[in-house]
């Protein structure tokens, strides 16, 4: 097994604009390891966006080398990227992209009914297994309008797992979300990642990022800063500490 997840070497993407070049990524070199969990950060504009794209297989560089668990991943075609995305990665975006009238375990087998590797056969049983991780096992049948905002993002960390990917990418995920039900996803992803499960956490708030153990930050296509978490906070912690003001509240 490749001990390396992630292994870029100076990533680059430009964009013509007309007549003129947008150069959103500068030479990116980023190497993260089997088992981390770093948080990404960076202002609207600096390159962020730009570089989850092309760490989830969504965009092709325009220069630079990009190897993916053991796999090189620049110069692939369309069909050999969409294979990789389904078999490598596990993605968890900020508005869900639940099927609405689907219910919550028809929503998070469907990544292995595009699987065409074979690997999976009882597809049902593992997409149950995934939302019973998540503490969704009482909410198999319950569609998209009848969960709350944290049980649809649930789903949707359900719907990531279910391929047993070498990197979960995580876009903003609770930008929609309260701080109360922030708090409860990160500790979820805390306890993935925990289990072994690779985490890259794209996100612009400082108080998400400091959940994870990494932060590189991102500035004009470049990175910037690439440091452990400092006073790393626990999301599990966080919740006791929000349930004892509650109760002393009420």
């Amino acid at each position: 097994m490749n001990e390396i997840v992630i292994r870029t070497d100076a990533l680059k993407k430009t964009y013509a604009t007309g007549s003129s070049e947008v150069h959103a990524l500068r030479g990116v070199d980023l190497t993260i390891a089997r088992g981390e969990f770093v948080a990404i950060m960076g202002t609207s504009g600096s390159g962020k966006s730009t570089l989850m794209n092309l760490l989830g297989c969504l965009d092709t560089p325009t220069d630079g080398g990009y190897e993916l668990d053991g796999v090189r991943v620049e110069g692939l075609g369309k069909n050999e990227l969409a294979a990789i995305r389904n078999q490598k990665i596990g993605f968890v975006f900020q508005g869900f992209n639940l099927l609405p009238r689907t219910t919550a375990v028809d929503n998070v087998e469907l990544p292995l009914l595009y699987d065409r590797s074979g690997r999976k056969r009882d597809t049902r049983a593992i997409a149950i297994a995934a939302l019973e991780r998540v503490g969704l096992g009482d909410r198999l049948e319950h569609q998209p309008s009848e969960l709350s905002g944290g049980q649809q993002q649930r789903v949707a960390i359900a719907r990531a797992l279910v391929t047993e990917p070498a990197l979960m990418l995580a876009d903003e995920p609770t930008g929609n979300l309260d701080t109360r039900t922030t708090t409860e996803v990160m500790a979820i992803f805390q306890e993935l990642n925990e289990q072994g499960m690779t985490i890259v956490l794209v996100t612009h708030e400082s108080e998400v990022a400091v959940y994870a153990k990494r932060i590189v930050e991102v500035r004009d296509g470049r990175i910037v800063r690439d440091e452990p978490v400092r006073n790393r906070r626990s999301a599990a912690a966080d919740i006791e500490r929000l349930v004892t003001q509650e109760r002393s509240a009420a």
